[in-house]
């Protein structure tokens, strides 16, 4: 090899190398700003006490999408149907619940307490334009810590979950609280959940989701990422 050769050589691994280095430096700033675990958040907390809500009160009604391939996601994340809330948010659900049937309503659960790792694989497999949909999991979602629930309602007449303004997870204008457009009817069964939700005052909507309802208390508990299947077994239904 002559010094030619030589200077040829060392100029090229030169360069492979400084690429090598970027593309390092690349990975480890991406990987910095992916949390590879629950945040830990300031504390204290009150101590976690999830709850089953069938297990409070079999009338209401279970319609959980992630247990399904019925979601935005186009799978199954969740292996069980199952909806489970902090004790004292699973009573004032329950309250809501149990009032609406004067007239002529219940709630249908879609999801409640979420295991952190699945807000993380919404957050990584949403476009940025849609984030304002999904938690960013360097927060983590008021669902992790067991105190925000997804609800809609169903005609206890006919049995059937009755149509909103926009669909469960829909990601447009359509679930925003201040949508204009729709039916009077869908525009007014909305409103009558929102009002039901909040009348008590332990619950508050999120502006872009009309289904998403927040605990007051909620920054009380710590995000967690317990599998369903740690909490407790599936209750049977009562007969």
């Amino acid at each position: 090899m002559n010094q030619k050769d030589i200077e040829a050589f060392v100029k090229k691994y030169y360069r492979l190398l400084a690429i090598f280095c970027i593309v390092v430096s690349i990975a480890t700033a991406v990987m910095a700003q992916t949390p590879s675990g629950p945040p830990m958040g300031p504390g204290p907390y009150r101590p976690s006490a999830l709850v089953e809500l069938v297990k409070l009160d079999p009338t209401i009604r279970l319609d959980i999408r992630y247990a399904t391939a019925d979601n935005f996601f186009g799978k199954a994340v969740y292996s069980e149907p199952r909806a489970f809330l902090q004790r004292p948010a699973a009573d004032a659900l329950l309250s809501v619940h149990r009032r609406l049937k004067a007239q002529g309503y219940g709630l249908v659960v879609y999801d409640a307490y979420r295991p952190w790792s699945v807000t993380k694989l919404f957050w990584d497999i949403t476009p940025p334009e849609k984030r304002v949909f999904v938690a960013d999991p360097a927060v983590g979602s008021v669902h992790n810590r067991g105190c925000a629930v997804d609800v809609g309602l169903f005609d206890l007449r006919t049995g059937r979950e009755v149509e909103m303004t926009g669909a469960y997870d829909e990601m447009t204008e359509r679930s925003f609280v201040t949508y204009t457009g729709g039916t009077v009817e869908q525009r007014a069964r909305r409103d009558l959940l929102r009002k039901a939700m909040e009348q008590d005052g332990y619950f508050f909507v999120y502006p872009e989701e009309w289904w998403h309802y927040n605990f007051k208390d909620s920054r009380e508990y710590a995000i967690q990422d317990i599998p369903f299947s740690a909490i407790g077994s599936p209750s049977e239904p009562k007969k």
